[in-house]
């Protein structure tokens, strides 16, 4: 490497004492620089008569001629970079070839070694870091650690790995961590209801990686996320947020959690051997309250200390209930304003107005709910039994809704009304009701025989069930018959002909004896 240059108030100090008469071995002595350094620097200025300025020694001491050779071939290396820099993460690509390209273009220029000297300072002064402030309450950052935990079957003996989520409040630093047997949908909502619970409250924000279980695509600037985030935000009131994909920079505080983890709960229990997840859990969160009541360094405060006096209290409180994850699924309305839920082809009633649309279907044991364009346009109680309906008569269309008004008459109802026309009329619907094994089935049959008092008079339908109930049997159409006819205005039956006369095909009882 090149002789750093001397300091401009060394170069004022060798002329001066130069000029006063100074031998070269007292100047070295005196300034403290060698031999050949102040020899150098009074041979640049032996012609020099006149006072100079300042930037004019520093021409002639510096050689700037040269300096700025030297900026302008840093310049041009540096305009090399703002194109090549992205190159070298292609395939293929090393620092020789872009050197050799280099070259190409600029034959003076640096060699190789000074080339892959200026690509690295390059790239640093590019990478740098910026610092945060937390403020309190505002998020939580989780992560799932990338070494895993351990324990013994008792059955086969089996070494059982099983993952470590790991979460940090940054503001006071609070850290919790919990085993579970993976990372899919079912345990990430185990986690998140634990460390919940741990810290006792919801922050604003939850910061995750972008795991598959949260983030269903990821994206810079607007990553879309999984129902069950979705469904997690709005049962605790909080939104998630993803990292930028390929910068761990922006979750660096569950990061450094992930380390402390590994050196405060991992290192004291590996040699302990777990015979179930349960005792793995019970001896992590034994070593995590250490870990979060041990002092900062420096400081007699700890993690907990902070959490307790300054972030507990402006967390969100939890919800009363624990969340439990939902099934979703996209269905069609159809022609009959219902959706059907596959697993027990249930079928659930929405506004007849949204037939042929899509919507989301978000269901679990108790209930089932309808979604079209996040507005939420029906709710149901969930029924066990299969291939049924569940119907609310606010979802009908008008004419529709008569019908159920007919359909929703039970026997009382019937009855009720057919005591108002006439003791006839009530025997008549009871022998109707009775016709079939399934009374709800004669409802409609019952309810249009008491409407034909509308068309003829009370009195006269009175009159038509007294003259039905005459006959075997009494149904809607031969009530209808008998007044459309007028025969209920007849007192009685006509009577029947002459009796059958004698003949040889008659036999009496005694033919039988």
């Amino acid at each position: 490497m090149a002789q750093k240059p001397l300091a401009m108030e060394q170069v004022k100090q060798v002329l001066q004492l130069y000029n006063d008469g100074i031998s070269i071995h007292e100047i070295t002595r005196r300034v403290g620089i060698s031999r050949n350094s102040v020899r150098k620097y009074l041979f640049r200025f032996k012609e020099v008569k006149a006072p100079l300025s300042d930037q004019q020694l520093a021409d002639k001491a510096y050689d700037n001629d040269l300096i700025e050779l030297e900026a302008e071939r840093l310049r041009q290396l540096t305009a090399h970079f703002t194109t090549a820099g992205s190159e070298l993460s292609k395939t293929g690509v090393t620092r020789q070839l872009l050197w050799q390209e280099y070259l190409t273009q600029y034959s003076d220029g640096y060699s190789y070694s000074r080339y892959c000297y200026h690509l690295s300072q390059y790239f640093k002064n590019r990478d740098l870091s910026m610092h945060l402030e937390y403020q309190c309450g505002d998020m939580i950052m989780i992560d799932f650690a990338g070494k895993k935990q351990y324990y013994a079957d008792t059955d086969t003996g089996e070494r059982i790995a099983c993952e470590v989520f790991v979460a940090i409040i940054p503001f006071s630093g609070l850290i919790f961590c919990t085993a579970v047997p993976s990372q899919q949908t079912a345990d990430f909502t185990h986690c998140i209801n634990s460390m919940l619970k741990f810290y006792g409250g919801v922050p604003a924000t939850i910061v995750c990686d972008n795991l598959k279980t949260a983030v269903r695509r990821t994206d810079r600037y607007e990553p879309q996320f999984t129902d069950i985030c979705e469904q997690l935000s709005e049962h605790y009131h909080t939104t998630f947020t993803a990292t930028r994909p390929y910068s761990p920079r922006d979750k660096a505080m569950v990061e450094r959690a992930v380390n402390i983890v590994y050196t405060h709960v991992y290192a004291p229990l590996r040699h302990q051997t777990f015979t179930s997840l349960a005792a793995l859990n019970t001896a992590m969160q034994q070593q995590l309250v250490f870990l979060n009541g041990k002092p900062y360094k420096n400081t007699p405060y700890s993690r907990r200390w902070f959490f307790e006096q300054q972030e507990r209290a402006v967390l969100k409180p939890l919800p009363p209930e624990r969340f439990i994850a939902k099934k979703v699924v996209w269905l069609t309305i159809q022609r009959n304003y219902h959706v059907q839920l596959s697993e027990n082809h249930h079928y659930y009633s929405v506004p007849y107005q949204h037939v042929g649309k899509k919507v989301k279907v978000i269901y679990d044991r108790d209930t089932v709910e309808v979604y079209l364009e996040g507005k939420r346009i029906a709710v149901h109680v969930r029924r066990g039994h299969s291939k049924a309906y569940t119907t609310l008569a606010e979802h009908m269309p008008p004419h529709h809704q008569k019908m159920q008004q007919i359909k929703g008459f039970n026997r009382d109802d019937l009855l009720t009304q057919a005591a108002r026309i006439g003791a006839s009329t009530v025997q008549a619907v009871t022998l109707m009701l009775e016709n079939s094994i399934y009374m709800e089935q004669n409802y409609k049959a019952c309810f249009g025989m008491l409407m034909l008092h509308k068309k003829y008079t009370p009195q006269r339908l009175e009159a038509a069930c007294a003259r039905a109930l005459q006959g075997m049997r009494v149904n809607y159409t031969m009530i209808k018959n008998i007044l459309e006819r007028g025969l209920d205005k007849q007192t009685q039956l006509p009577l029947s002909g002459s009796s059958i006369p004698d003949h040889n095909n008659i036999r009496g009882k005694d033919h039988y004896q």
